[in-house]
């Protein structure tokens, strides 16, 4: 059984059958549990409750299964190489690319890559997706994505780009103007 507990304070507030915890009284289960004082210098005397010792316990931490929602990881493109050999499979597959323009000190792009990669599972197979932190880099590939504002996300295909979105306002704004680029040459 795991128990979900936010800080080790909280643990001990939820374990501790002192009497000026009224909140934990009534509790099933605290009175059979063996008691005995903790070594000084532990933080549970300071906040005068004795440690609870349970050999066989263990305590742990309920994460919900994230497995159910699908993710895409978005390739990253680090050179002007690289971007070429990218249009050039593309145009070969005949299909469309997203590339999401991105800083790595930049909070919108941070919080928006989870969400485009939610996105490019649902689009997994009509649309491949890619990522360039432009401060890793040259500065000759971000002048050829004509990029000046972050997060920027562009549609790519036959080997020019067709179209952009700037990223500067809601997370879920972005994703629904990013689906309609999408749609348009999926």
């Amino acid at each position: 059984m795991s128990v979900l507990a936010p800080t080790p304070h909280v643990l001990l507030r939820e374990v501790c059958p002192r009497e000026h915890h009224h909140h934990l009284r009534g509790l099933s289960g605290v009175s059979s549990l063996s008691l005995h004082r903790p070594p000084i210098g532990d933080r549970s005397r300071s906040l005068g409750c004795p440690r609870i010792a349970r050999p066989d316990t263990r305590a742990g931490a309920f994460w919900p299964d994230s497995s159910s929602h699908a993710v895409a990881e978005m390739e990253p493109i680090e050179d002007c190489d690289q971007l070429d050999q990218v249009l050039q499979r593309a145009r070969e597959l005949s299909q469309p690319i997203l590339i999401d323009w991105m800083a790595a000190w930049c909070r919108k792009c941070i919080y928006l890559k989870p969400k485009l990669e939610k996105l490019a599972a649902e689009y997994e197979s009509k649309i491949r997706c890619y990522c360039v932190d432009v401060n890793k880099v040259p500065q000759s590939l971000v002048k050829r994505g004509n990029v000046s504002k972050m997060p920027t996300l562009q549609v790519w295909k036959d080997g020019e780009m067709k179209e952009e979105v700037i990223g500067g306002h809601k997370a879920w704004l972005v994703i629904e103007e990013v689906r309609a680029m999408i749609q348009k040459y999926v």
